[in-house]
């Protein structure tokens, strides 16, 4: 796994989300590595990795796995461990499996689905995000990459022609990993499962943020024990990007509590 790392301190591995790599933490990189050993890792198969789609290796307990094999080699003790979206899930379920390796945990924005246990009016069906995946990775192996990214922002509420050249390149860099997340298996959230969770938590979220994604976190973060929820005024999904030294603030206030 390609990370960058930097600063000095207590260990923080970044875990990012879907269609982004270990460039996605580059906004709140300095005030954090003014305290910590901050190391941002690029899951499988994402940039500088060049995959073409193909092959079953890409899958979110291969990625579970993936991190708690990284944390293994750091060899540097319990770790604080920061993840968003993908990333966030990912974290999650290292957090259920590996409690040993963790000291804190910092979900941005959990991605996946919530089961019955966690919400009462949940109503099973297919996950929303589905189609909006399958046609994007439809696009992008026929080698369309802006039209099929474009569709997958779109649903979440992004508009991609308002985004900087910058980000655009940086989510073509990683748009083939689409066409392993319209093959992955998700197994949602359940209340069993937040209620395992025993690592300290906290929760930061973007106020402005629309969809299920804001269901997610209210859901996981009501049955985590004593978990702490942050909400970012005015900002969206990308909260660290919109609003990176309040973003830093909790972040940091969290850590060293």
């Amino acid at each position: 796994m390609a990370y960058l790392e930097v600063g000095n301190g207590r260990p923080l591995v970044c875990v990012h989300g879907s269609l982004c790599d270990f460039r996605n933490w580059l906004a709140v990189l300095g005030p954090l590595s003014a305290r910590h050993r901050v190391i941002s890792v690029s899951l499988r198969h994402f940039f500088p990795e060049r995959w073409d789609g193909n092959g079953g290796s890409y899958s979110l307990d291969q990625h579970i796995d993936d991190v708690i094999a990284f944390i293994e080699q750091l060899d540097a003790g319990p770790v604080d461990l920061m993840g968003h979206s993908r990333g966030g899930h990912v974290s999650f379920r290292v957090a259920q499996r590996r409690p040993d390796l963790l000291r804190k945990l910092i979900l941005a924005e959990p991605g996946g689905e919530i089961d019955a246990s966690l919400d009462p009016d949940y109503k099973p069906g297919p996950w929303p995000m589905a189609d909006p995946i399958a046609a994007a990775a439809e696009l992008i192996t026929d080698g369309d990459i802006d039209d099929g990214l474009e569709i997958f922002l779109t649903a979440l509420h992004v508009p991609w022609k308002r985004l900087p050249a910058t980000t655009k390149q940086l989510l073509r860099d990683n748009a083939t990993t689409l066409i392993g997340d319209a093959r992955d298996v998700r197994i949602p959230f359940s209340k069993p499962d937040a209620e395992s969770v025993r690592t300290p938590t906290l929760f930061i979220g973007g106020a402005a943020t629309r969809g299920l994604l804001p269901k997610v976190l209210q859901a996981l973060a009501a049955h985590v024990a004593g978990a702490r929820t942050e909400m970012i005024a005015g900002a969206t999904h990308a909260m660290f990007e919109q609003a990176p030294q309040r973003y830093c603030e909790i972040v940091l206030d969290f850590l060293g509590s």
